[in-house]
């Protein structure tokens, strides 16, 4: 487990290749075994394919332009299509979705983080199936035309997005970011 876990990066270049949703389903079941005080469940996903990655990136547009269709300084008009453009780069788009459970007998940050754990989780075992991965956040994330096209409740909020997709034959970089253990453990006597 540790040589997964170290092993794992974000793969910023996807193919077109994706995991099925049948897939999609066995892993978001494996995923229930992530820390989750009083088995509230305060999270869901929803995947994206498509037409649907088109909508998420003119909610984008919209939300930064307006009426997009109506723009006419060419620097406005590229910068809509390159914001339109972003949901593009992955064949999948997993939404990770908090869903806040009120009152609340959990504190909120003790969901938001069960929420996040199902995001890192799921981003895990995608790689240990030999997907690539990376989370995207962001301003998006609180876009309310990007929320209103994902479907979300009021008592829901976007975490963010899992981008995945097939990993590019030779892509086989090693993970950048080494640490220094020692210096970010503290020792309590």
């Amino acid at each position: 487990m540790a040589d997964l876990l170290s092993a794992r990066r974000s793969f910023l270049t996807l193919t077109d290749e994706a995991p099925s949703d049948a897939d999609i389903t066995r892993l978001v079941q494996a995923c229930t075994s992530v820390a989750d005080h009083k088995a509230l469940r305060p999270w869901r996903v929803i995947t994206l394919r498509g037409a649907a990655r088109e909508r998420m990136g003119e909610a984008i547009a919209g939300h930064m332009h307006g009426d997009v269709p109506g723009l006419t300084d060419p620097e406005q008009i590229e910068d809509a299509r390159k914001l339109a453009a972003k949901p593009l780069r992955a064949p999948l788009l997993i939404a990770l979705v908090h869903r806040a459970v009120r009152p609340p007998s959990v504190p909120e940050w003790e969901q938001i983080a069960t929420a996040a754990g199902v995001g890192h989780y799921l981003s895990l075992l995608l790689h240990d199936e030999g997907w690539g991965v990376v989370w995207r956040t962001g301003p998006f994330v609180d876009m309310p035309a990007v929320a209103t096209m994902h479907g979300l409740a009021a008592h829901e909020r976007l975490l963010g997005w899992l981008y995945v997709g097939g990993i590019e034959p030779g892509d086989d970089k090693p993970r950048n970011r080494k640490i220094d253990a020692e210096h970010l453990i503290t020792r309590l006597a």
